[in-house]
């Protein structure tokens, strides 16, 4: 008898803010822009499509597509997307990046 499986969804283990701090910290030190939006798509997903769409203003059809592995968002789309999934992008310096140079101020 062959074995049965299903398609795993990443939505479905998403259950806290911590968790999916957790995912989407992991999807942007990744950096593939695809990887990144189709995470931002699973949270959205947990988190409920039509809850995310009337909060931001967008379509589900819309966030569907732009969030999937093949979107491409804007960025205005992933701030609203991120606020209401009450998140937010932080910056920090990479491991291996280097000082910004100085200007020299004018004697």
């Amino acid at each position: 008898m062959p074995l049965k499986t299903t398609r795993w969804d990443a939505s479905e283990f998403l259950d806290s803010d911590a968790s999916i701090a957790a995912y989407l910290n992991a999807a942007f030190e990744d950096g593939d822009p695809g990887f990144i939006a189709a995470s931002i798509g699973h949270v959205a997903k947990a988190k409920g499509m039509s809850q995310i769409a009337r909060e931001t203003g967008l379509s589900r059809e819309n966030l569907y597509r732009a969030l999937s592995g093949d979107g491409n968002p804007e960025l205005s789309t992933m701030t609203k997307v991120m606020q209401a999934l009450g998140m937010r992008i932080q910056i920090a310096p990479a491991a291996t990046s280097r000082p910004a140079k100085r200007k020299r101020a004018a004697a």
